[in-house]
């Protein structure tokens, strides 16, 4: 085979590929991920199962595609708005990202869901999602990284002795170069952030919160805070 018929190929395959999951974020949104099927996706695309089980031999195969490519917009988004706060200060440039993860959030719902809601029965996500899942985690720890050792960084909450020994395996597995109290801070406030945005999406904030933009802020101002942030700039 030729290397235009090679490439012809290919970029058919990707097509295809695009075209398939598209249709299954469709069906994310109307019937949510544990109903998803890869005879539904099929038929809507004017296919044959059997053909699509070449592209995806299994749903599980399909809601992975999905699950890697939402944990990748995501973190393609923080990490532009970190690079785009880069001269500002920690705790600012801590908010710039946060204000990235909501944002996205609030435009892909069903993606975000996807990811942070409800497990799918019968679903075990392989090992090949982590490295997109931990995008967000690493910049956050990254702005902390760069705080410590200068005047950007104060000492969180003290740690009490029963987490001591699982806040120095964290710190082991995540950021050994961070101190325990920090990274179990860091743990804690990225799950406080994912709390957050989960409350606004799904509701929870209705009748509750007006401003949802302003009570955003300033939630995750105290959040760097609590991590160890301070103002001011570099």
């Amino acid at each position: 085979m030729s290397s235009t018929a090679k490439g012809l190929r290919a970029r058919a395959r990707m097509e295809v590929t695009a075209a398939i999951k598209d249709e299954a974020r469709r069906q994310l949104a109307a019937e949510g991920a544990a109903k998803l099927s890869l005879r539904a996706v099929a038929r809507e695309l004017g296919m044959v199962s059997s053909a699509l089980y070449r592209y995806f031999p299994s749903r599980d195969d399909l809601l992975t595609a999905l699950i890697i490519d939402a944990y990748d917009s995501l973190g393609e988004r923080a990490e532009a708005a970190h690079a785009k706060a880069a001269d500002a200060g920690p705790v600012r440039r801590w908010t710039a990202v946060a204000e990235a993860v909501r944002d996205w959030a609030l435009r892909h719902p069903h993606e975000y869901a996807l990811i942070y809601g409800s497990p799918v029965p019968g679903y075990t996500a392989p090992d090949t999602t982590v490295p997109p899942a931990s995008r967000v985690g690493l910049v956050l720890i990254g702005i902390v990284r760069e705080a410590h050792g200068t005047s950007g960084l104060t000492e969180p909450a003290p740690l009490p002795a029963e987490l001591r020994p699982e806040a120095e395996r964290m710190t082991a597995d995540l950021a050994p170069d961070l101190p325990p109290a920090h990274v179990a801070a860091l743990v804690a406030s990225w799950a406080e952030l994912i709390g957050l945005v989960g409350f606004e999406l799904f509701g929870q904030f209705n009748r509750v919160v007006e401003d949802r933009a302003a009570f955003f802020r300033h939630a995750v101002g105290r959040l760097a805070h609590g991590v160890g942030l301070v103002d001011g700039e570099r």
